[in-house]
């Protein structure tokens, strides 16, 4: 099944440094210009000119932001601003947050996982890829060989062997990595290198499957570098950086994305009410809105059904109930699963915005009628200053569910999870082939 390895992690040297929180940032797919300029202006040696350097007009084949980045990090061990793990380890990660005024902690362990293609079916994903991102992905790995974000991975340990095992190796030993990051989230990192530990873990996982949360770009990414070093006759390039945390871990947290949309012509509640109605209860709340009563409604009814939120643009709620699901699942895709279909995602995205709004897929993708958010409050004051017409507010896919739909061998609508809080980018390097 999953084949995972210690590596030896290109970390900070902390006796080098101030401040570690200046030299992280988010994943670099959620990071904009604004917070790029931002980030290479806090900190000279922050890792945003390893990952996701600046593009400048004059940039040629022999001088560009991947060659920049070779050169950095050259410059950065040399100058030992980073440095080696003495010994291949396995890393024990925990991030501490809040969600809705409850402190949660996140444990998952940092290791190599040796890539292989999907259909061999021990490593699952649950989203498409596209190719311009893997192309950039490509050329950075080329240029550093280095894997500086971590694949976000789900497997099942019910029993919870391998949390149980690497937090009674730690004991009160003291982290060797923690800060606190600019939204006020906790990261906390141990190194293990205790090689009967780390033997204990990679047996454990070697029945497991992996389930890919977030980060199948950069999968697919190193699976084809992997290819191309394989070729040219090197080895040691067949493994990539994720972070594995247990479906059953008390930290783990999916939440939701909503729907807004916006610049429908001629849009008539009146109609696409009745046309609800054919499917779904369709339960307007009383006059007075309240969204935590609203949220915590739709959470209660949707633990046996599906249930979904609609906000209109004349501050109405209503509850959407599915009447019959073998119903709607007669007019989804008949291609696909039967855990593909018990989305509300996907009831949602086929069955309101396409069939009966004409949003369809491709206008999904383009989001000149849509756009999405992970506030339920945003989503009310933006219909309520009229800047979108109607909202949809839906519970979270539960991690489970993503695991059902990888392995029927179907990706998931667009939009439709969101694992918080997402790792963050710098607190360890894995460096290929050293």
């Amino acid at each position: 099944m999953a084949v995972i390895i210690p590596f030896k992690g290109l970390r900070y040297n902390q006796q080098k440094i101030n401040s570690l929180t200046t030299l992280v940032t988010p994943p670099y797919d959620i990071i904009d210009e604004t917070a790029q300029a931002r980030y290479y202006a806090e900190n000279p040696a922050n890792i945003i000119r390893l990952e996701l350097g600046m593009i400048f007009p004059q940039d040629s084949a022999s001088n560009n932001r991947y060659t920049r980045s070779s050169q950095y990090l050259e410059k950065w061990i040399a100058d030992e601003i980073l440095q080696y793990e003495e010994k291949p380890a396995i890393y024990l990660y925990q991030q501490e947050f809040s969600i809705q005024g409850q402190k949660m902690i996140r444990t998952g362990m940092v290791c190599g996982l040796k890539v292989e293609e999907y259909d061999q079916g021990n490593i699952l994903p649950h989203k498409e890829t596209l190719s311009k991102p893997k192309a950039d992905r490509l050329q950075l790995m080329r240029a550093t060989r280095c894997n500086f974000s971590s694949i976000f991975g789900l497997y099942s340990d019910p029993d919870k062997f391998i949390g149980s095992t690497l937090l009674g190796q730690i004991g009160n030993r003291l982290p060797d990595i923690s800060l606190i990051d600019e939204v006020n989230e906790i990261h906390k990192i141990w190194t293990i290198t205790d090689n009967s530990v780390i033997d204990q873990v990679v047996k454990y996982m070697a029945d497991k499957n992996v389930y890919i949360a977030d980060g199948h770009h950069r999968y697919e990414t190193a699976l084809e570098y992997a290819k191309e070093m394989k070729e040219q006759g090197y080895s040691g390039y067949d493994y990539v950086m994720i972070t594995l945390v247990n479906l059953f871990d008390e930290g783990l947290v999916v939440l939701p994305t909503h729907r807004l949309l916006g610049n429908i012509p001629h849009l008539n509640l009146g109609v696409l009410k009745q046309q609800l109605a054919e499917l779904f209860e369709v339960e307007q709340l009383e006059n007075y809105f309240d969204l935590t009563y609203f949220t915590n409604e739709l959470k209660e009814r949707g633990k046996g059904k599906h249930v979904l939120g609609m906000y209109t643009n004349d501050s109405k709620a209503y509850i959407l109930t599915l009447k019959n699901n073998n119903q709607a699942f007669a007019l989804l895709p008949p291609e696909k699963s039967s855990a593909w279909k018990n989305l509300d995602v996907a009831i949602l995205d086929n069955l309101i915005l396409d069939q009966m709004l004409g949003i369809g897929e491709i206008e999904r993708r383009s989001q000149n009628n849509l756009a999405y958010s992970h506030s339920p409050e945003w989503v009310v004051e933006q219909i309520n200053n009229k800047n979108y017409q109607l909202g949809f507010i839906i519970n979270s896919t539960r991690a489970e569910q993503v695991i059902d739909v990888a392995q029927a061998h179907d990706k998931m609508p667009p939009k439709s999870t969101y694992f918080y809080p997402q790792l963050i980018t710098g607190l360890i390097i894995n460096h290929l082939g050293v």
